[in-house]
């Protein structure tokens, strides 16, 4: 069984690791080299399910 992991992103956090990825990504296609891992991780980022949290202090 795959170990899954879950991470917790700010609106500004989300956007940083699209930016990110899809930044790798571009410098791959410049190299001539494989995306699909990148791709795949960007989908599963895009697509993920958003949730409210409620933050005490």
């Amino acid at each position: 069984m795959e170990k899954k992991y879950r991470i917790v992103l700010d609106d500004h956090e989300w956007r940083i690791v699209i930016n990110a990825l899809n930044d790798l990504r571009t410098s791959l296609i410049r190299e001539g080299r494989y995306t699909d891992a990148v791709d795949d991780v960007l989908i599963k980022i895009i697509e993920a399910k958003q949730r409210k949290f409620l933050f005490w202090r």
